[in-house]
């Protein structure tokens, strides 16, 4: 199960690594904003588990998720569209104070990291947080000094599943893609990976909609990081 296998024998020139739910176990403070979010107007809090099943998609998902009250919003009626801004503008502000404040780095992160970089391995984030929030979790993690580059939610005008993110994060890299992997978490992640035409390594602990990832095609699924080495 060794990372070497996808590239005959030898590590990848370059690592895209989505954030929330595979390097980091952020669902506590996600799970605070957004109970503090539908305290202050007048809802019945979510709790950390089903906010852990909402995660994925970047902030603006999440709160629709959160008003919906269940996963699969989009299948209800329109949301207010008032009612909505409030609420992400409640949000953003909830999570400014808490992000970072109970988030963890996942076990065998650290392990993974260190030798990728010593195996000369390009590293970046490329995730669909905004980036308002995420260099300071990177930074609150002591995990920002591994990563050349940092792709977050509004630094294009699109987010993953769709390819572009990857494919700046591999330019600004200055990366060869036949040389590259995606790490991730979520059918968001897998999704992204196929669209770049990367090869994609899912980890069973993060955040995928409370769905098994094992069967959504990653080349590679394991319970930590540290499998890999």
């Amino acid at each position: 199960m060794k990372l070497t296998e996808l590239f005959d024998g030898q590590w990848p020139q370059t690592l895209l690594f989505d954030l929330d739910g595979t390097l980091v176990d952020s669902a506590a403070d996600l799970a605070a904003a957004v109970d503090q979010m539908l305290t202050e107007m007048g809802r019945p809090t979510a709790g950390a588990e089903r906010v852990r099943q909402w995660v994925g998609n970047g902030a603006a998902v999440l709160v629709q998720r959160a008003l919906a009250g269940r996963h699969d919003h989009e299948a209800g009626g329109p949301l207010d569209e008032a009612t909505y801004r409030q609420a992400l503008d409640r949000f953003f502000t909830a999570y400014a104070e808490h992000n970072g404040r109970h988030a963890t780095v996942f076990e065998g992160v650290e392990a993974f990291l260190t030798a990728a970089r010593e195996q000369g391995c390009k590293l970046a984030v490329v995730t669909n947080k905004p980036s308002a929030f995420t260099g300071d979790l990177l930074e609150q993690m002591g995990l920002d000094h591994w990563f050349e580059v940092t792709v977050s939610g509004d630094t294009l005008t699109v987010k993953k599943p769709d390819p572009a993110p990857l494919h700046h994060a591999l330019e600004a890299l200055g990366a060869d893609p036949a040389r590259a992997v995606m790490v991730g978490d979520s059918i968001t992640d897998i999704r992204a990976a196929r669209n770049a035409g990367l090869p994609v390594v899912a980890v069973r602990y993060g955040y995928n909609h409370g769905e098994a990832i094992d069967t959504l095609g990653a080349e590679r699924v394991v319970d930590s990081l540290a499998e890999l080495l």
